[in-house]
């Protein structure tokens, strides 16, 4: 299931410990001052425990692709999903990478001024300097050789990828990646399916792109379809060396 994850080596943060988490089918790498395998451990058992649990007595939340009503009492990451989805226009699961890296990388800043948790492909990151993410865009030959650079931030932020080209998650359009920007990693994960779904040829770019910025929280995006590109936000577009 987690064979094809070499782009994590492009990803590498000066200065700090890189390690890995799996449970079932969540599998995240993880950047932070010292090793926190087991304070991380223990946040992706919480996050699926209350995620499992609550499919239990709502198995609609699991199968929805339009959004769901918010049912209390729900922990804070069924919220988090269900507001996402609301936000974006879909299914409350469509945030579930995100909303897993969010709030295991926000429990880890208790212990590590620094951390990238990246979750096939959708990444949160709290960081004192600038960072450069590469771009893997399976069918394109933008694919690694293009990334994002995102400027030093004060606050933690998402930064999340869809692609209906490769992958384990559902999209009905034919992206080879999408890519959102936010101060949220779950509203990231989920609006870069929304505008992932919209995309089935380059000529669907600039419709994707006004979608997804009318979205409130989100600050750039990035749409890659074969030779195609579409940048907006507050990003840029460096090349990187083979």
């Amino acid at each position: 299931m987690f064979e094809n994850r070499t782009y994590r080596n492009l990803h590498r943060k000066k200065g700090l410990i890189s390690f890995n988490i799996t449970v079932k089918e969540t599998n995240l790498n993880i950047q932070a001052e010292t090793d926190l395998t087991d304070m991380a451990l223990k946040s992706v058992l919480d996050c699926r425990n209350q995620i499992e649990t609550y499919i239990q007595f709502h198995p609609e939340f699991a199968t929805s692709l339009v959004p769901v009503k918010n049912l209390f009492p729900v922990p804070p990451i069924i919220t988090n999903m269900i507001k996402a989805g609301q936000m974006a226009q879909v299914g409350p699961m469509a945030a579930v990478a995100g909303a897993v890296a969010e709030f295991t990388g926000t429990g880890l800043l208790s212990r590590t001024r620094e951390v990238v948790v990246e979750n096939g492909g959708d990444i949160f990151i709290k960081s004192d300097s600038e960072t450069i993410f590469s771009i893997y865009a399976k069918n394109s030959p933008f694919s690694i050789t293009t990334g994002i650079r995102i400027e030093k931030r004060d606050k933690s932020y998402g930064l999340c990828t869809s692609s209906g080209t490769f992958g384990h998650s559902k999209s009905f359009g034919k992206a080879d990646a999408v890519t959102i920007l936010s101060d949220s990693c779950s509203l990231a994960d989920a609006v870069a399916t929304k505008i992932g779904n919209m995309v089935r040829t380059g000529r669907d770019i600039e419709n994707a792109i006004d979608a997804g910025k009318k979205v409130p929280g989100v600050q750039g995006i990035v749409i890659i379809i074969g030779e195609n590109i579409g940048l907006w936000g507050d990003l840029k577009l460096v090349k990187i060396s083979p």
